[in-house]
Order: structure tokens, then sequence, then C-alpha cells
């Protein structure tokens, strides 16, 4: 167990009130992430505190009124997924780290450089980052700030999303087996079975995927696989 004295502190607020659990910091990330389920392996004390310090504990009436149950383990349930947990220097500095690798696949796989029509290298992407000085907000999802972060490249880097909507025909002796592949990169607008038995499908990808799903599908048909390209999006 960690030792008290290392413990992050979590806090909620509700109705004016404090409430507080002690927490191992790495395992209380990994719970907060779904990757780690019993609460009881994050918390480093069995207690709901109202102050720390004077390790003074939070009413259980408190408890019933405000989180309708006296269970500490389901009150510990909730303060840490709602409330704010205190991250070491090292937790917020891979946090960051972490959340700008998401971004940048992010645009990566969605986006291209107009002129070209090709997708930006992830490399390529870091550095007008870090040329335009992008503001990454912490505690804010990847997914939720790409748009944003778009248009603060856009000055330094040529960049678009695009959807391109393609026509694949796969032989009939790998249509089977390309759903997987469709499915995963792309999505499926209508799909069927032709005279010969092979597959047409229309499909709907990111353009900056369109090369890896190409890749992978002439990996599974040898090569044996017809397109055509009927609209960017």
């Amino acid at each position: 167990m960690t030792d008290i004295n290392k413990a992050s502190k979590v806090k909620l607020n509700r109705k004016g009130k404090d409430f507080i659990i002690l927490v191992d910091p790495n395992k209380a990330l990994e719970f907060k992430k779904g990757k780690l389920k019993d609460i009881r392996e994050a918390l480093v004390a069995d207690t709901i505190f109202k102050d720390v310090a004077k390790a003074e504990k939070a009413s259980e009436h408190d408890m019933q009124n405000l989180f309708k149950t006296e269970d500490i383990y389901q009150v510990a349930e909730i303060i840490l997924k709602q409330g704010k947990l205190e991250l070491t220097t090292g937790q917020k500095n891979k946090e960051r780290e972490e959340l700008k690798k998401r971004i940048t696949s992010i645009i990566a796989r969605n986006a291209v450089d107009p002129r070209t029509g090709l997708p930006h290298p992830l490399q390529r992407i870091e550095s007008a980052m870090e040329e335009a000085k992008v503001n990454i907000q912490e505690g804010k999802e990847a997914e939720e700030q790409v748009n944003d972060i778009v248009s603060q490249l856009a000055p330094v880097l040529p960049i678009k999303f695009e959807k391109r909507r393609i026509e694949i025909i796969i032989p009939s002796s790998f249509a089977g087996q390309s759903f997987r592949i469709l499915k995963n990169y792309s999505d499926v607008i209508k799909n069927e079975y032709l005279g010969d038995g092979s597959l047409r499908a229309v499909v709907e990808i990111a353009a900056g995927m369109q090369d890896e799903f190409f890749s992978e599908l002439n990996k599974l048909c040898h090569g044996q696989v017809e397109s055509k390209l009927l609209e960017k999006l």
C-alpha cells in the first residue's frame, strides 16, 4: 500500500461541503481511465474526509444526504470520478505528452495537405505545433480540441480535414475476409455481391487513412483490388 504521506488528495465539493479521499496517484489515474475496476485498490485510506489535515471525517448524515448512500466505497468512487485529482509533476508531464500524441495522431489520420491531397507525417505536425505554439488544454479530451488546434496550425501548415467516398471491388475469394478491414478503417455506406461473387462496396474514409487502408486491402487481396474515387467530402 502507498505510504499515506505520498498519497494524493481528491476533493469534491457538494453544496458547500468538502469530501476528500486519499489515493495512490498512479492507481487513481488508472481508475479514472477505466483501467482499474476496484476503487479499493486506489484508496490509501478507507475514509471519506472533511478535512485531511485535521483527520476530520465527513459525517454519514452528509454522505447520505448528498450522495444517497453511506457506503464509503460508493462515495469514494463518485469522488474519484467527479472530483479533482492532484497529480504529481511526473504524472502531469506524462499526461501532457500523451494528450499531445493523441491529438497529433488524430490530425495525421484525418487531415491532409490541401496542395497535394496527402497526409502530413507525424513529425511535420509536431514541428508545426511547436512553431505555432498551440494551446493544448489539459483536462479536455483530445477529440474536443482537434478542430481548434487545426485552426491554430493553419498559419504555419496548410491543412484541412477531408473524407473521401470510394468505390471498391474485391475479388470473390477475398470478399468475406475483407469486411474486417473495411469496417476497421472506414464507414461502409453500401455493399453488394456482383454476379461473379466479387464484392462491390462504397466506403467513406478519412483522407489520412487512405494509404494505410489500401495497403492492408492489397496485402489481403495480393493487389487485386479495384477502386474509384467518387467524391471528396
